[in-house]
């Protein structure tokens, strides 16, 4: 009977420690480690230029040696902010993912101070196939006719094709900001970030000729220097033939003959003729 009640109380004993074990390493897990951090990341893919709201973020824990630069703790300090950049679920939000305080909504919190957007109007080949997409970098080119210059009495015009704007971002193309998605999309309109003379020389070019884009290396800061594309250089002259011009066949001149000469004396018979001191030759 002794046996059986110490028995009974050592199995309690063992079962309530056995418990005690699980009930502490639970509650240690649950603890935030000394080394961790809470920051706020997203709960869900957020796109660029959407206002934060407190259901789009949670707090979760971050290892404190690589807590991101700017991060947040709070998910309240968010509610309002705009994101200038897409974000995915569990990516953490920085002060360097968000449009300045008091930004609105919309494509006017992706443009970075000091510039402006326009759009120009485009087709499936000057908007390149539909792979200018937002955040890509691209060429500005028009194609007009340049002022009559003077030549004597005419005055001509040429044609000219030159780079206008070089290395210009594209915000937006149609009413699409998304800058995750490579799959081109053909679109009639594309929206470009310029400063404020970029502007005034884009709203120009697409009133004088016809714009066409050209899509450039997204680091590739070069600037290319041109002089521009004419007809006189795009074609280059060919020599003009060599004509053959028949030249007078020339008559021989006579030839200059020599006189003739005198013939010779014929030969006659002399005799000499002795006269005291004088003497002479006689001819006959």
């Amino acid at each position: 009977m002794k046996n059986k009640r110490a028995v009974t109380v050592m199995a309690l004993a063992i079962l309530f420690g056995l418990a005690a074990v699980v009930l502490a390493s639970h509650w240690l897990l649950k603890q935030p480690s000394a080394s961790a951090s809470r920051i706020v990341v997203a709960s869900s893919d957020i796109n660029i230029g959407q206002r934060l709201t407190p259901e789009m973020l949670k707090l979760v824990e971050w290892p404190a040696h690589s807590v991101p630069k700017g991060a947040f703790d709070d998910p309240q300090k968010l509610g309002g902010r705009v994101l200038k950049t897409s974000i995915l679920l569990g990516e953490p939000l920085s002060e360097a993912k968000l449009a300045p305080v008091g930004t609105l909504g919309g494509l006017s919190a992706l443009i970075t101070e000091g510039k402006r957007a326009i759009t120009v109007r485009v087709n499936d080949v000057i908007g390149v196939a539909g792979f200018a997409l937002p955040g890509n970098y691209v060429d500005i080119i028009v194609s007009t006719e340049t002022d009559p210059q003077p030549q004597g009495e005419m005055s001509r015009q040429r044609s000219i094709s030159k780079i206008v704007l070089e290395r210009i971002l594209v915000l937006a193309v149609a009413q699409e900001v998304n800058r995750d998605e490579t799959k081109p999309k053909v679109v009639n309109a594309v929206t470009l970030e310029v400063t404020p003379e970029q502007a005034e020389k884009l709203d120009l070019a697409r009133s004088v000729g016809t714009l066409s884009l050209a899509l450039r290396n997204q680091v590739d800061p070069a600037a290319a220097d041109t002089a521009g594309a004419t007809k006189d250089n795009l074609l280059p002259k060919a020599d003009p033939p060599v004509r053959q011009v028949a030249m007078p066949v020339r008559a021989p001149q006579p030839r200059a003959q020599a006189p003739r000469a005198a013939p010779a004396p014929a030969p006659r018979d002399c005799v000499k003729v002795i006269n005291g001191l004088h003497a002479s030759q006689e001819c006959f």
